[in-house]
Protein backbone atom coordinates (compact mmCIF):
# COMPACT_ATOMS: atom_id res chain seq x y z
CA UNK A 1 0.00 0.00 0.00
CA UNK A 2 2.82 2.39 0.80
CA UNK A 3 4.27 1.72 -2.61
CA UNK A 4 1.01 2.58 -4.36
CA UNK A 5 0.42 5.72 -2.31
CA UNK A 6 3.89 7.05 -2.97
CA UNK A 7 3.41 6.42 -6.67
CA UNK A 8 0.17 8.35 -6.70
CA UNK A 9 1.80 11.29 -5.00
CA UNK A 10 4.15 11.47 -7.95
CA UNK A 11 1.11 12.34 -10.04
CA UNK A 12 -0.60 14.73 -7.63
CA UNK A 13 2.42 16.69 -6.47
CA UNK A 14 3.60 18.36 -9.60
CA UNK A 15 7.00 19.29 -8.27
CA UNK A 16 8.25 15.71 -8.47
CA UNK A 17 7.01 14.78 -11.92
CA UNK A 18 9.65 13.89 -14.45
CA UNK A 19 11.67 16.74 -15.99
CA UNK A 20 10.71 18.27 -19.31
CA UNK A 21 10.86 16.23 -22.50
CA UNK A 22 12.71 17.76 -25.43
CA UNK A 23 11.18 16.66 -28.69
CA UNK A 24 13.66 15.14 -31.10
CA UNK A 25 13.68 16.56 -34.58
CA UNK A 26 13.87 14.44 -37.65
CA UNK A 27 12.38 13.55 -41.02
CA UNK A 28 8.82 12.60 -41.88
CA UNK A 29 7.45 10.12 -39.35
CA UNK A 30 6.30 6.74 -40.65
CA UNK A 31 4.86 3.68 -39.02
CA UNK A 32 7.20 0.77 -39.61
CA UNK A 33 6.37 -2.91 -39.70
CA UNK A 34 8.27 -5.37 -37.56
CA UNK A 35 10.63 -5.80 -40.49
CA UNK A 36 11.29 -2.07 -40.67
CA UNK A 37 9.25 -1.22 -43.76
CA UNK A 38 7.17 1.95 -43.63
CA UNK A 39 3.44 1.39 -44.01
CA UNK A 40 2.15 3.21 -47.07
CA UNK A 41 -0.21 6.10 -46.52
CA UNK A 42 0.97 7.04 -43.04
CA UNK A 43 0.41 10.71 -43.64
CA UNK A 44 -1.98 13.23 -42.18
CA UNK A 45 -3.68 13.84 -45.54
CA UNK A 46 -4.65 10.19 -46.06
CA UNK A 47 -5.45 9.36 -42.45
CA UNK A 48 -9.15 8.62 -42.12
CA UNK A 49 -10.77 5.66 -40.36
CA UNK A 50 -12.83 3.71 -42.87
CA UNK A 51 -14.81 1.59 -40.42
CA UNK A 52 -15.98 1.57 -36.83
CA UNK A 53 -13.05 -0.62 -35.85
CA UNK A 54 -10.70 0.71 -33.22
CA UNK A 55 -8.12 2.72 -35.16
CA UNK A 56 -4.36 2.48 -35.01
CA UNK A 57 -2.63 5.84 -34.65
CA UNK A 58 0.61 7.00 -36.23
CA UNK A 59 2.21 10.24 -37.46
CA UNK A 60 2.66 11.33 -33.84
CA UNK A 61 3.64 14.91 -33.11
CA UNK A 62 4.71 16.10 -29.67
CA UNK A 63 4.23 19.60 -28.31
CA UNK A 64 6.40 21.00 -25.53
CA UNK A 65 7.38 24.39 -24.11
CA UNK A 66 9.42 24.88 -27.27
CA UNK A 67 6.16 24.90 -29.21
CA UNK A 68 4.29 27.19 -26.84
CA UNK A 69 3.07 25.04 -23.96
CA UNK A 70 3.43 26.72 -20.56
CA UNK A 71 4.88 23.48 -19.14
CA UNK A 72 5.64 19.96 -20.31
CA UNK A 73 3.89 18.54 -17.25
CA UNK A 74 0.45 18.06 -18.79
CA UNK A 75 -2.31 16.51 -16.69
CA UNK A 76 -5.45 16.61 -18.82
CA UNK A 77 -6.87 17.39 -22.26
CA UNK A 78 -10.31 18.37 -23.51
CA UNK A 79 -11.30 18.84 -27.13
CA UNK A 80 -13.97 21.41 -28.00
CA UNK A 81 -14.47 21.36 -31.75
CA UNK A 82 -11.46 22.98 -33.41
CA UNK A 83 -10.04 23.98 -30.02
CA UNK A 84 -7.92 21.79 -27.74
CA UNK A 85 -7.51 22.65 -24.06
CA UNK A 86 -4.59 21.34 -22.00
CA UNK A 87 -4.21 21.48 -18.23
CA UNK A 88 -0.64 21.83 -16.97
CA UNK A 89 1.13 22.71 -13.72
CA UNK A 90 1.76 26.21 -15.10
CA UNK A 91 -1.67 27.18 -16.39
CA UNK A 92 -4.34 26.39 -18.94
CA UNK A 93 -3.20 26.08 -22.55
CA UNK A 94 -5.37 26.54 -25.65
CA UNK A 95 -4.41 25.17 -29.07
CA UNK A 96 -6.32 26.81 -31.90
CA UNK A 97 -5.45 27.44 -35.54
CA UNK A 98 -2.00 25.97 -34.97
CA UNK A 99 -1.15 28.41 -32.16
CA UNK A 100 -0.83 28.02 -28.40
CA UNK A 101 -2.09 30.51 -25.85
CA UNK A 102 -1.72 30.26 -22.07
CA UNK A 103 -4.20 31.42 -19.45
CA UNK A 104 -2.85 31.93 -15.94
CA UNK A 105 -3.92 33.31 -12.58
CA UNK A 106 -3.24 36.76 -14.01
CA UNK A 107 -6.10 36.14 -16.43
CA UNK A 108 -8.40 35.06 -13.60
CA UNK A 109 -7.70 31.31 -13.47
CA UNK A 110 -8.23 29.99 -9.93
CA UNK A 111 -4.82 28.29 -9.68
CA UNK A 112 -1.93 27.56 -12.03
CA UNK A 113 -2.18 23.75 -11.56
CA UNK A 114 -5.02 22.50 -13.77
CA UNK A 115 -6.21 18.96 -13.04
CA UNK A 116 -9.49 18.68 -14.98
CA UNK A 117 -11.28 20.32 -17.90
CA UNK A 118 -14.88 19.93 -19.08
CA UNK A 119 -17.05 21.65 -21.70
CA UNK A 120 -20.76 22.09 -21.00
CA UNK A 121 -22.83 20.66 -23.87
CA UNK A 122 -25.65 23.04 -22.86
CA UNK A 123 -23.81 26.36 -22.84
CA UNK A 124 -20.36 25.70 -24.28
CA UNK A 125 -18.79 27.09 -21.10
CA UNK A 126 -15.41 25.70 -20.09
CA UNK A 127 -15.14 24.35 -16.53
CA UNK A 128 -11.62 24.07 -15.16
CA UNK A 129 -10.71 22.15 -12.02
CA UNK A 130 -7.54 23.38 -10.31
CA UNK A 131 -5.62 22.95 -7.09
CA UNK A 132 -7.16 26.19 -5.86
CA UNK A 133 -10.79 26.10 -6.91
CA UNK A 134 -13.13 25.71 -9.89
CA UNK A 135 -13.08 28.22 -12.74
CA UNK A 136 -15.66 28.83 -15.45
CA UNK A 137 -14.42 30.36 -18.68
CA UNK A 138 -17.24 32.01 -20.61
CA UNK A 139 -17.38 34.92 -23.03
CA UNK A 140 -13.65 35.49 -22.66
CA UNK A 141 -13.56 35.80 -18.85
CA UNK A 142 -12.99 33.60 -15.82
CA UNK A 143 -15.31 33.28 -12.82
CA UNK A 144 -13.93 31.32 -9.88
CA UNK A 145 -15.76 29.24 -7.30
CA UNK A 146 -14.12 28.23 -4.03
CA UNK A 147 -14.96 27.24 -0.47
CA UNK A 148 -15.51 30.85 0.54
CA UNK A 149 -17.81 32.14 -2.20
CA UNK A 150 -19.76 29.01 -3.21
CA UNK A 151 -20.81 25.50 -2.27
CA UNK A 152 -17.56 23.97 -3.48
CA UNK A 153 -16.69 21.56 -0.68
CA UNK A 154 -12.91 21.75 -1.24
CA UNK A 155 -10.66 23.88 -3.42
CA UNK A 156 -8.60 20.90 -4.62
CA UNK A 157 -10.53 19.75 -7.69
CA UNK A 158 -9.65 16.47 -9.40
CA UNK A 159 -12.57 15.99 -11.76
CA UNK A 160 -15.44 17.86 -13.44
CA UNK A 161 -18.37 16.63 -15.53
CA UNK A 162 -21.47 18.30 -16.94
CA UNK A 163 -24.86 16.70 -17.46
CA UNK A 164 -27.91 18.73 -18.36
CA UNK A 165 -27.86 21.99 -16.41
CA UNK A 166 -25.64 20.52 -13.69
CA UNK A 167 -21.91 20.65 -13.04
CA UNK A 168 -20.53 17.86 -10.83
CA UNK A 169 -17.16 18.38 -9.16
CA UNK A 170 -14.88 15.76 -7.57
CA UNK A 171 -12.73 17.22 -4.80
CA UNK A 172 -10.40 16.20 -2.01
CA UNK A 173 -13.31 16.39 0.48
CA UNK A 174 -16.22 14.94 -1.43
CA UNK A 175 -18.50 15.97 -4.29
CA UNK A 176 -20.23 19.25 -5.12
CA UNK A 177 -23.09 19.75 -7.55
CA UNK A 178 -24.00 23.11 -9.10
CA UNK A 179 -27.32 23.79 -10.80
CA UNK A 180 -26.33 26.42 -13.32
CA UNK A 181 -29.93 27.62 -13.78
CA UNK A 182 -30.69 28.29 -10.11
CA UNK A 183 -27.13 28.77 -8.82
CA UNK A 184 -27.89 26.28 -6.05
CA UNK A 185 -25.09 24.08 -4.71
CA UNK A 186 -25.30 20.68 -3.01
CA UNK A 187 -22.51 18.89 -1.17
CA UNK A 188 -22.12 15.11 -0.93
CA UNK A 189 -19.72 13.50 1.53
CA UNK A 190 -19.65 10.86 4.27
CA UNK A 191 -22.60 12.54 6.02
CA UNK A 192 -25.20 12.00 3.30
CA UNK A 193 -23.82 9.26 1.02
CA UNK A 194 -22.35 5.75 1.48
CA UNK A 195 -18.93 7.38 1.00
CA UNK A 196 -16.38 5.82 3.39
CA UNK A 197 -13.57 8.02 2.11
CA UNK A 198 -14.03 11.60 0.95
CA UNK A 199 -11.02 11.88 -1.37
CA UNK A 200 -12.88 11.83 -4.70
CA UNK A 201 -10.59 11.50 -7.72
CA UNK A 202 -12.91 11.18 -10.69
CA UNK A 203 -16.46 11.79 -11.84
CA UNK A 204 -18.42 10.90 -14.99
CA UNK A 205 -22.06 11.25 -16.01
CA UNK A 206 -24.35 10.20 -18.83
CA UNK A 207 -27.99 11.28 -18.77
CA UNK A 208 -29.43 10.46 -15.33
CA UNK A 209 -26.55 8.43 -13.88
CA UNK A 210 -23.44 9.88 -12.24
CA UNK A 211 -20.43 7.81 -11.19
CA UNK A 212 -17.68 8.95 -8.84
CA UNK A 213 -14.34 7.26 -8.21
CA UNK A 214 -13.20 7.51 -4.60
CA UNK A 215 -9.65 6.97 -3.36
CA UNK A 216 -9.96 3.95 -1.05
CA UNK A 217 -13.75 4.07 -1.24
CA UNK A 218 -14.57 2.34 -4.52
CA UNK A 219 -17.24 3.72 -6.86
CA UNK A 220 -20.40 5.64 -6.01
CA UNK A 221 -23.44 5.71 -8.30
CA UNK A 222 -26.05 8.47 -8.13
CA UNK A 223 -29.42 8.30 -9.88
CA UNK A 224 -30.57 11.83 -10.69
CA UNK A 225 -34.20 10.73 -11.12
CA UNK A 226 -34.53 8.97 -7.77
CA UNK A 227 -31.89 10.92 -5.81
CA UNK A 228 -30.48 7.65 -4.49
CA UNK A 229 -26.86 6.62 -4.01
CA UNK A 230 -25.38 3.15 -4.45
CA UNK A 231 -21.91 1.97 -3.47
CA UNK A 232 -19.62 -0.50 -5.24
CA UNK A 233 -16.65 -1.88 -3.30
CA UNK A 234 -14.05 -4.58 -3.86
CA UNK A 235 -15.66 -7.82 -2.57
CA UNK A 236 -12.20 -9.34 -1.93
CA UNK A 237 -11.11 -6.42 0.25
CA UNK A 238 -7.56 -6.99 -0.98
CA UNK A 239 -5.50 -3.97 -1.97
CA UNK A 240 -2.91 -5.59 -4.21
CA UNK A 241 -4.67 -8.53 -5.92
CA UNK A 242 -8.04 -9.77 -7.16
CA UNK A 243 -8.88 -13.06 -5.45
CA UNK A 244 -12.04 -13.98 -7.35
CA UNK A 245 -12.25 -13.01 -11.04
CA UNK A 246 -15.13 -10.87 -12.27
CA UNK A 247 -16.88 -10.69 -8.89
CA UNK A 248 -16.94 -6.89 -8.80
CA UNK A 249 -14.60 -3.97 -8.45
CA UNK A 250 -10.96 -5.12 -8.56
CA UNK A 251 -9.80 -2.53 -6.01
CA UNK A 252 -11.23 0.27 -3.87
CA UNK A 253 -8.49 2.73 -4.88
CA UNK A 254 -10.14 4.22 -7.97
CA UNK A 255 -8.24 6.74 -10.09
CA UNK A 256 -10.63 7.23 -13.01
CA UNK A 257 -14.15 6.47 -14.24
CA UNK A 258 -15.71 6.87 -17.69
CA UNK A 259 -19.40 6.19 -18.28
CA UNK A 260 -20.36 6.02 -21.98
CA UNK A 261 -23.30 4.34 -23.72
CA UNK A 262 -24.35 2.48 -20.59
CA UNK A 263 -20.89 1.04 -19.96
CA UNK A 264 -18.78 2.06 -16.98
CA UNK A 265 -15.00 1.78 -17.30
CA UNK A 266 -13.00 2.01 -14.07
CA UNK A 267 -9.25 2.53 -13.75
CA UNK A 268 -7.55 1.42 -10.53
CA UNK A 269 -3.97 0.79 -9.47
CA UNK A 270 -4.27 -2.99 -9.85
CA UNK A 271 -6.23 -3.21 -13.10
CA UNK A 272 -9.22 -2.24 -15.24
CA UNK A 273 -12.94 -2.87 -14.70
CA UNK A 274 -15.91 -2.95 -17.07
CA UNK A 275 -19.47 -2.81 -15.69
CA UNK A 276 -22.60 -2.88 -17.84
CA UNK A 277 -25.11 -2.52 -15.00
CA UNK A 278 -25.38 -6.26 -14.48
CA UNK A 279 -22.03 -7.92 -14.99
CA UNK A 280 -18.49 -7.08 -13.93
CA UNK A 281 -15.32 -7.89 -15.82
CA UNK A 282 -11.72 -7.35 -14.73
CA UNK A 283 -8.64 -6.93 -16.95
CA UNK A 284 -5.00 -7.12 -15.92
CA UNK A 285 -1.55 -6.86 -17.46
CA UNK A 286 -0.71 -10.48 -16.58
CA UNK A 287 -3.65 -12.10 -18.42
CA UNK A 288 -4.68 -9.52 -21.03
CA UNK A 289 -3.10 -7.01 -23.40
CA UNK A 290 -3.24 -4.17 -20.87
CA UNK A 291 0.23 -2.62 -20.74
CA UNK A 292 0.14 -1.90 -16.98
CA UNK A 293 -2.22 -2.35 -14.04
CA UNK A 294 -1.35 1.14 -12.75
CA UNK A 295 -4.01 3.24 -14.46
CA UNK A 296 -4.10 7.03 -14.33
CA UNK A 297 -7.07 7.69 -16.61
CA UNK A 298 -9.69 5.91 -18.74
CA UNK A 299 -11.68 7.26 -21.66
CA UNK A 300 -14.62 5.36 -23.14
CA UNK A 301 -15.38 5.97 -26.80
CA UNK A 302 -18.10 3.99 -28.54
CA UNK A 303 -17.62 0.36 -27.54
CA UNK A 304 -13.91 0.82 -26.86
CA UNK A 305 -11.87 2.18 -23.98
CA UNK A 306 -8.54 4.00 -23.94
CA UNK A 307 -6.32 3.54 -20.92
CA UNK A 308 -3.57 5.90 -19.73
CA UNK A 309 -1.00 4.06 -17.60
CA UNK A 310 2.45 4.53 -16.14
CA UNK A 311 3.94 2.35 -18.90
CA UNK A 312 2.17 3.56 -22.01
CA UNK A 313 -1.19 3.91 -23.73
CA UNK A 314 -3.53 0.94 -24.27
CA UNK A 315 -6.87 0.61 -26.07
CA UNK A 316 -9.39 -2.24 -26.04
CA UNK A 317 -12.59 -2.87 -28.01
CA UNK A 318 -13.68 -6.09 -26.34
CA UNK A 319 -11.61 -8.31 -28.64
CA UNK A 320 -8.36 -6.57 -29.55
CA UNK A 321 -5.79 -4.71 -27.47
CA UNK A 322 -3.55 -2.08 -29.03
CA UNK A 323 -0.70 -0.56 -27.01
CA UNK A 324 1.62 2.37 -27.73
CA UNK A 325 4.96 2.73 -25.96
CA UNK A 326 8.03 4.91 -26.27
CA UNK A 327 11.35 3.10 -26.31
CA UNK A 328 13.70 4.98 -24.01
CA UNK A 329 16.83 3.75 -25.75
CA UNK A 330 15.93 4.97 -29.24
CA UNK A 331 13.15 7.50 -28.70
CA UNK A 332 11.11 5.57 -31.27
CA UNK A 333 7.77 3.91 -30.70
CA UNK A 334 6.37 0.41 -30.52
CA UNK A 335 2.80 -0.60 -31.32
CA UNK A 336 1.66 -3.96 -29.97
CA UNK A 337 -1.52 -5.75 -31.10
CA UNK A 338 -2.97 -8.69 -29.20
CA UNK A 339 -6.18 -10.59 -28.62
CA UNK A 340 -5.12 -11.68 -25.15
CA UNK A 341 -2.01 -11.98 -23.04
CA UNK A 342 0.28 -13.02 -25.89
CA UNK A 343 1.26 -10.35 -28.42
CA UNK A 344 0.05 -11.26 -31.93
CA UNK A 345 1.98 -8.58 -33.75
CA UNK A 346 4.39 -5.77 -32.95
CA UNK A 347 5.40 -2.79 -35.06
CA UNK A 348 7.98 -0.06 -34.75
CA UNK A 349 7.15 3.57 -35.38
CA UNK A 350 9.46 6.49 -36.05
CA UNK A 351 7.16 8.74 -34.02
CA UNK A 352 5.41 8.00 -30.75
CA UNK A 353 4.01 9.47 -27.54
CA UNK A 354 6.15 11.94 -25.60
CA UNK A 355 6.47 9.74 -22.52
CA UNK A 356 5.08 6.44 -21.25
CA UNK A 357 3.61 8.10 -18.14
CA UNK A 358 0.27 8.98 -19.73
CA UNK A 359 -2.23 11.12 -17.84
CA UNK A 360 -4.99 12.21 -20.22
CA UNK A 361 -6.73 11.31 -23.49
CA UNK A 362 -9.26 12.91 -25.82
CA UNK A 363 -10.26 12.77 -29.49
CA UNK A 364 -10.65 15.30 -32.28
CA UNK A 365 -12.00 13.80 -35.50
CA UNK A 366 -9.14 11.57 -36.75
CA UNK A 367 -6.71 12.80 -34.10
CA UNK A 368 -6.01 11.49 -30.63
CA UNK A 369 -4.54 13.87 -28.06
CA UNK A 370 -2.48 12.44 -25.20
CA UNK A 371 -1.06 14.29 -22.21
CA UNK A 372 2.03 12.95 -20.48
CA UNK A 373 4.56 13.94 -17.86
CA UNK A 374 6.86 15.24 -20.59
CA UNK A 375 4.64 16.91 -23.15
CA UNK A 376 1.48 16.59 -25.22
CA UNK A 377 1.27 14.23 -28.19
CA UNK A 378 -1.14 14.08 -31.12
CA UNK A 379 -1.60 10.98 -33.25
CA UNK A 380 -3.40 10.49 -36.57
CA UNK A 381 -5.70 7.55 -37.29
CA UNK A 382 -4.27 5.42 -40.07
CA UNK A 383 -6.57 4.60 -42.99
CA UNK A 384 -8.11 1.15 -42.90
CA UNK A 385 -6.25 0.07 -46.02
CA UNK A 386 -2.94 0.52 -44.18
CA UNK A 387 -4.02 -0.93 -40.84
CA UNK A 388 -1.66 -3.72 -39.68
CA UNK A 389 -3.59 -6.96 -39.27
CA UNK A 390 -3.09 -9.67 -36.68
CA UNK A 391 -1.25 -12.59 -38.18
Amino acid sequence: MKKMCSKRLAVSLTAIITAAFVMASGGSPNLLSARGKPLAGDTASSAQPATDRMPIYGQWRTFTTKDGLPSDKAFCVRVDGATVWIGTDAGLARYQDGQWRTYSTEDGLAHQVVMAIEVSPQTGDLWVGTMGGLSRFSAGRFDTYNQFNSGLVNDVVYGVTCTGDEVWVATASGISRLNTLTGQWEIYNEKNTPMHEIWTYAISADNDIVYAGVWGGGVLEYNRRTGRWREYRDPDKEMELDLYPDDGLVQDVVASVSYVNGILWIGTYVGLNRYDGARWRGYFDHDQGLVSNFINFVKGRGSAVWIATDKGLSSFDGATWITYQRQDETGKGEVSISSGQEIDDRFQSETTIANNFVLGIDFQDDFIWVTTSEGVSRGVALPESNRPSIR
